[in-house]
């Protein structure tokens, strides 16, 4: 089983005439089923540098998404929960979560993460690489130490409400603090992966680690390969690399997969596309992890997340 973290395909749908069901991306039904994936989290990625309106794209995107679900309605459904999920699974459908990747779509207004939760999305990351409402990103060094602002800690609380997951990559470092110290729900960094091991603003440090871990949250490793070394490759030893340094510092329990596939270009990545997933398996083996440790990796953890907070 996979329960993949983040993707953005969609947003890669929504510029094509390319369909869900098979594709030239790194993420379509076909490929999704080779690699026996049980669960993937689509993204739907806006730009406020691009978007007048963020949340009329966000809208259209989750339109998309509808229709491309409808489309392959025999292999792929949303799901909301848990009890969703296993539904799914016992009709041998793929999961299709939704969530959204930047907050500022919400406009500064809760009522509009409500009516996005009442459309199905269930998770939220609340920054990409531009501030905000909400807060600052972790890309400009000067947002490092600036955390949430006062709606910011409105969203949290609501979204802890909701059962909405809240995302915690591409925040600032400050905003992570703020955000593990005021949820009272365990938090997602989707698609992130260990500073201590590639220094990059967009990766955690150990602190933070710890943080989720003691939160109950998830770490999903990105394949993007800038945040994996220094090198122009991303190899699968390096994201076990990264793997065995999170759990090092936080536990088995906190750790799965944000492959950000079609968010982050596939030159030089040993793994192309989600049906090469198989790839990093073998890599894990191969590192000595345990079946039971590989299991949580691929899909426990991130499932168990879902199970707490979702509702």
């Amino acid at each position: 089983m996979i329960f993949d973290l983040h993707c953005d395909t969609i947003d890669r749908l929504i510029n094509s005439k390319d369909r869900l069901k098979k594709n030239n991306f790194s993420v379509d039904v076909e490929k999704l089923k080779k690699s026996n994936a049980n669960a993937q989290i689509f993204a739907l990625y806006v730009s406020l540098q691009l978007e007048e309106d963020p949340l009329k794209k966000c809208l259209k995107m989750i339109d998309r998404f509808y229709s491309e679900i409808e489309l392959n309605k025999e292999d792929i459904k949303l799901a909301t929960n848990y009890d969703e999920f296993i539904k799914n699974k016992n009709e041998n459908k793929i999961s299709a979560f939704l969530s959204v990747e930047e907050g500022g779509t919400l406009q500064g207004n809760l009522y509009n993460l409500r009516i996005l939760n009442k459309l199905g999305v269930r998770v939220m990351t609340l920054t990409w690489n531009i501030e905000n409402e909400i807060g600052y990103p972790n890309i400009n060094h000067d947002y490092i130490e600036k955390g949430l602002k006062k709606f910011g800690f409105e969203v949290v609380s609501e979204m802890n409400r909701l059962g909405m997951i809240i995302d915690i990559s591409h925040l600032s470092d400050k905003g992570v603090k703020d955000v593990l110290n005021y949820s009272k729900a365990p938090v997602l960094a989707s698609h992130s992966n260990a500073r201590a091991i590639c220094n990059h603003k967009r990766n955690l440090t150990d602190e933070m680690i710890k943080g989720i871990a003691k939160n109950g949250g998830v770490i999903g490793i990105n394949f993007e390969k800038t945040f994996l070394s220094d090198k122009d490759v991303g190899a699968v030893e390096y994201i076990v690399n990264h793997i065995k340094h999170i759990i090092n510092v936080g536990g088995e329990n906190c750790v799965g997969i944000g492959s950000d596939f079609d968010g982050i270009s596939t030159k030089n990545l040993e793994m192309q596309n989600v049906g090469e997933i198989y790839k990093l398996i073998d890599g894990l083996k191969k590192a000595n992890f345990t079946e039971d440790v590989i299991e949580k990796i691929m899909y426990k953890n991130a499932l168990r997340l879902v199970k707490d907070v979702m509702i």
